[in-house]
């Protein structure tokens, strides 16, 4: 039965609902249902005429006058039946019945009120693992759940293309905190047996507890929406006929040309906070070798492209707390992931993360909040070109009294995975004769476009790293046949660009490119040596 906007009849609330009494009406009334939904048989009828007319009393009204009145209707008439493709149905009205109740809230808040929706669509994915898929109805039952996740990804994409566009509306970027805790808001969708963070699947057991005890913000609660909508969706691109190098490179694609298109630094900031645990919270949807896959294709899509909506001058709206903290955040992961690359033998990756990290505004920027935050004169700061020299630096400013990190939980990331690196990355020590090596590789750093200071100081890095680069090293018994690696003789350059990707959705995948495989000389393993700390 489609989920249509119930009109109340009869209400009987003699107060207007304005200014201050507004406020106090919501409140009383979530608290009332919140008690009413304790007890054994709770009776909601009364209330979905309460929370229709706070929705229908204000242009925008708060998310939890909307999000209320459509769990009411919902449990009111869902269907009880374990069908999948009934409830998928039963989610598809609800998604329409919020989007439509949400037609006149800005993007962030008309996204946040996705998370039930998109808690719905998982519970039917999460049926589909493990099956082959090959009898009709779960062929159909797995296209309906794509099909909808896809008109769930196109709802937001046209929310963020709004607020890209310049319509953002000022509550975007400002705290447009919720009235009351998310925790109870989240139990109105809850049966009782079912716990929090089973309402938010896809989002990591920090962020959930996070969002649960504190005052939860509706940006970020979009970003976390988002995030799960982007995962579920490239979860769902495994096991569809691609598989191998083919599958990874058309999921970096799409995972780069979605990230440029929602523009959402809360999303983003969620995605790469997400890429810090040792796994990503997929595992009822995909195996672990799909799991590991998937964590090296976010990995491609977060550290081998630079954004333009993550640059300063495209976020200066924005908290700069958010800002560094992200920063912070993207600077261990890069660290994180080259130490695995590095474990797993894929020196050609790890120098294509390297590479993108020291050409990147990334380093410069980090430095020039801690400088100007301690007072350091411009001559005098510590030039690095290695995400794990870079933390080095912050940690001993931190032993030192300087505030680094100004989150506890990012420094303890920062410090263990500075501890858990190689001290001197142990490779075997080996000869080349002549100058072999430093003809054989050639870094290119893109500077357009930034200003005379951050040229200077990436000439700097980028130097670093092309001496770093030169040092390199080559096996003489071990790894590949002479014969296997081609002529020795044959010099290639190689060019590791900085992406730096504009609004052009379509030229997305040809503006991508995928730096390790075809780009990079097969004649060596190289690594980068660290660099000199001051």
């Amino acid at each position: 039965m489609s989920l249509s906007v119930i009109e109340p009849t009869n209400l009987q609330n003699s107060n207007p609902l304005v200014g201050e009494n507004y406020g106090l009406t919501l409140t009383q009334s979530i608290q009332n249902l919140v008690a009413e939904n304790c007890k054994e048989t709770p009776n909601f009828t009364h209330f979905i005429d309460i929370f229709y007319e706070l929705m229908q009393s204000k242009v925008d009204p708060p998310l939890e006058s909307i999000w209320v009145y459509s769990a009411l209707t919902f449990r009111s008439r869902i269907l009880t039946t374990d069908d999948p493709l009934d409830r998928l149905s039963a989610a598809r009205d609800l998604f329409q019945l919020i989007s439509a109740c949400s037609g006149s809230c800005n993007s962030s808040k008309s996204i946040a009120l996705l998370a039930p929706v998109v808690f719905e669509v998982y519970k039917v994915a999460v049926e589909l693992k493990g099956r082959h898929l090959g009898s009709k109805r779960e062929k159909k039952v797995f296209r309906e759940v794509k099909s909808l996740v896809d008109v769930i990804l196109g709802f937001i994409s046209v929310c963020c293309c709004d607020t890209s566009n310049g319509k953002r509306n000022v509550s975007e970027v400002t705290d447009l905190n919720l009235i009351v805790s998310f925790k109870d808001l989240v139990s109105l969708w809850m049966e009782k047996s079912e716990s929090f963070k089973s309402f938010l699947p896809l989002v990591n057991d920090e962020i959930c507890r996070e969002s649960s005890e504190r005052v939860c913000d509706v940006n970020y609660l979009a970003g976390m929406v988002t995030v799960e909508v982007f995962l579920l969706k490239l979860c769902l691109s495994f096991g569809v006929g691609m598989a191998g190098v083919e599958l990874e490179k058309e999921l970096t694609s799409w995972a780069v040309s979605s990230i440029t298109g929602f523009q959402n630094v809360c999303f983003f900031e969620t995605l790469v906070r997400m890429l810090l645990e040792p796994t990503l919270p997929v595992t009822s949807l995909l195996s672990s070798e799909h799991g590991v896959l998937l964590k090296k294709v976010l990995y491609d899509a977060v550290i081998l492209v630079e954004y333009s909506f993550l640059n300063p001058e495209s976020a200066v709206d924005l908290p700069v707390e958010l800002m560094k903290s992200l920063a912070m955040t993207r600077l261990i992961v890069t660290h994180e992931a080259i130490e695995l690359l590095r474990e797993d033998g894929d020196q050609k990756k790890a120098i294509s993360y390297a590479s993108a990290f020291s050409s990147s505004k990334l380093p410069s920027q980090i430095i020039k909040w801690i400088t100007n935050q301690i007072g350091m004169d411009e001559k005098e700061r510590s030039l690095v070109s290695s995400p794990k020299a870079l933390l080095k630096w912050l940690l001993s400013l931190e032993n030192q009294g300087i505030r680094a990190f100004d989150d506890k939980i990012l420094k303890s990331h920062a410090k263990l995975a500075v501890d858990n690196s190689k001290t001197d990355y142990e490779y075997q020590s080996l000869k080349v004769k002549g100058n072999e090596a430093s003809g054989d590789l050639h870094f290119y750093i893109d500077n357009k476009g930034e200003d005379e200071e951050d040229e200077e100081m990436n000439e700097s890095m980028s130097a670093v790293f092309v001496a770093a680069a030169h040092s390199m090293k080559l096996p003489e018994n071990g790894g590949r046949k002479r014969k296997e690696m081609g002529n020795t003789g044959n010099k290639k350059k190689i060019k590791y660009p900085k992406h730096d990707l504009s609004d052009n959705h379509g030229s997305t995948r040809e503006g991508f490119s995928s730096v390790g495989n075809e780009d990079l000389s097969s004649e060596s393993e190289v690594e980068d040596a660290e660099a000199v700390e001051q």
